[in-house]
């Protein structure tokens, strides 16, 4: 129990602490920079909270399939152990 918990504490400090990241690629850059130079500064923000979403969503995904599957496998296991 000791080891989920630190398990989930690690993830929590992950999940709950925010870091400002500048994340773009070159033409997400390139875009940005003409923008601000016409004046337009808001594009920035919702480029770069985009690209971190999509950094974040194949984790997410392996992790929510690696807990079902240890879930499945822990059940199995206990299945075979009252026999």
């Amino acid at each position: 129990m000791n080891r989920i918990y630190k398990i989930f504490l690690v993830f929590a400090l992950f999940v709950f602490t925010q870091f400002n990241t500048y994340a773009q690629c070159a033409m997400c850059r390139a875009s940005v920079e003409n923008n601000v130079a016409n004046g337009d500064t808001s594009i920035g923000a919702g480029l770069n909270a985009g690209i971190l979403y999509l950094f974040v969503m194949p984790y997410l995904m392996a992790m929510v399939i690696g807990f079902f599957w240890y879930r499945a496998a822990k059940k199995r296991k206990e299945k075979l152990s009252f026999r």
